[in-house]
């Protein structure tokens, strides 16, 4: 049989190889199309107002803001995708958060030191956080025994939550605002001090990049050693750049923020830093403390949902529950178990919220349910359960932020940045309708 490749034209002419298209070009790099859709939308959004703020917005204090104000919505979505992902609801997350914070402020401003655990004892931001973080598991918990082992909704469990918790809020400080946080404790939420620093800043961009680089070499190893097909080389290595450069990109933009000149010249006298140079001190914040946090919560989320049994069972359970129950999977204590890890993810929002705001008021955290469920959703995640992935909701919240704060800096007020929000949850959950009804 004659091999059509190798056959002689008619003509006696080599005919030119066929071209291949720019969607085949793409399909043989193994991007996720729809993450890199986003990626591409949250690009597009930016621009745009850019455009309409005149070149204002492109600035590093304001791209930095905007950073900083996702990450307590990006750290809950993470968790959001595994409730999702296992057909149950969390809407209590927004209440739980303004629970949690406040009890922060009062843990550091009266219970605390009513205990004799005073503003010189060490460490006590430590204690106050992991007293946030246990009791954001407890709650977690108690919503996940209901949900799990009494059979309760998860819509109803949490719906009650969100109104009962709510009211707490207001209870543990009979509706007055409470400020006054550790200093220590307020470097949790950003701001020049709240920072990693320049050099920092340079080290986990370059510690970025390695591991981009590794896990490149190692799948490509991996492939080769159980036969599966690899990537051309020349995909490895634009995907390899474009990372490498994204990555040191982001540092260098974290690095142009600068402290504030006041800030800078109190701080260089206090520690004696001598004469100021030529145009002043110019010290780069780099990273904030959110943004690291968000890097790790991301990172072992990641982990946990791909590479451990938990993960696995959370996503088997989302596919189909009757046939996780038969393969032996204990489904009750799985759901449990990301009620749990929900809390302490709402402990960790919390954190940064009352951080930044030195204390804590009745309205911290409210809204937060509907942005982080957006998130998710916007970012893969589907209401039928099974598929979602935690980069995905992490940029989804990042896309969500970025409209709202685009819409705040052109003056628009907050009921309009609303609506655009609900327009864009609900073209999202249709597009995820419309993909799903096609496949099948």
């Amino acid at each position: 049989m004659t091999n059509e490749a190798d056959a002689t034209p008619v003509s006696g002419q080599v005919q030119p190889p066929a071209r291949t298209s720019l969607r085949g070009l793409i399909a043989q790099t193994e991007i996720d199309l729809r993450l890199f859709g986003m990626l591409v939308a949250l690009g597009a959004i930016l621009l745009t107002f850019n455009i309409l703020s005149e070149g204002k917005l492109f600035q590093p204090t304001n791209m930095v803001t905007l950073a900083v104000q996702a990450t307590g919505v990006a750290i809950i979505a993470t968790g959001m995708v595994l409730v999702i992902v296992s057909r149950n609801i969390d809407l209590s997350v927004g209440s739980l958060v303004g629970v949690i914070a406040m009890t922060y402020a009062l843990l550091m401003t009266d219970w605390m030191p009513a205990l004799g655990i005073g503003a010189d004892f060490p460490f006590r931001w430590a204690i106050a956080l992991g007293l946030g973080i246990g009791l954001g598991a407890l709650v977690g918990g108690l919503q996940g025994y209901i949900i799990a082992y009494v059979g309760v909704p998860s819509f109803i469990v949490t719906l009650g939550g969100l109104l009962s918790i709510r009211g707490v809020v207001w209870y543990l400080s009979s509706g007055a605002a409470v400020s006054g946080l550790d200093p220590s404790f307020q470097l949790i939420g950003g701001g020049a001090q709240g920072s990693i620093g320049g050099a920092a800043t340079w080290i986990l961009g370059l510690v970025g990049c390695a591991a981009i680089v590794a896990l490149l070499v190692n799948g490509r190893r991996q492939r080769r050693r159980f036969g599966f097909p690899v990537r051309p080389m020349w995909a490895e290595a634009v995907i390899g750049v474009l990372g490498c450069v994204a990555v040191l990109g982001v540092a260098a933009f974290a690095n142009a923020n600068l402290w504030p000149e006041g800030l800078a010249n109190r701080i260089a006298v206090e520690q004696n830093w001598g004469p100021a140079p030529d145009g002043g001190w110019k010290i780069p914040t780099g990273f904030p403390n959110p943004i690291v946090l968000l890097i790790g919560v991301t990172l072992v989320m990641t982990w946990m949902a791909n590479r451990r049994r938990f993960g696995r069972y959370v996503y088997a359970y989302g596919g189909n529950p009757d046939a996780a129950e038969l393969a032996g999977i204990n489904t009750r204590w799985t759901i449990l178990k990301t009620y749990v890890l929900m809390g302490i993810l709402c402990a960790l929002a919390a954190a940064i919220a009352s951080a930044r705001l030195n204390g804590s008021t009745l309205d911290v955290g409210q809204s937060y349910e509907l942005y982080v469920i957006a998130a998710a959703v916007v970012g893969g995640t589907s209401f039928a359960g099974g598929i979602g992935t935690i980069p995905g909701a992490v940029l989804g919240a990042f896309v969500m932020q970025s409209l709202a704060y685009g819409l705040s800096f052109i003056g628009v007020n907050s009921p309009g940045q609303n609506v655009v929000a609900g327009i864009v949850l609900i073209v999202a959950v249709g597009f995820d309708t419309f993909n799903r009804r096609r496949g099948s």
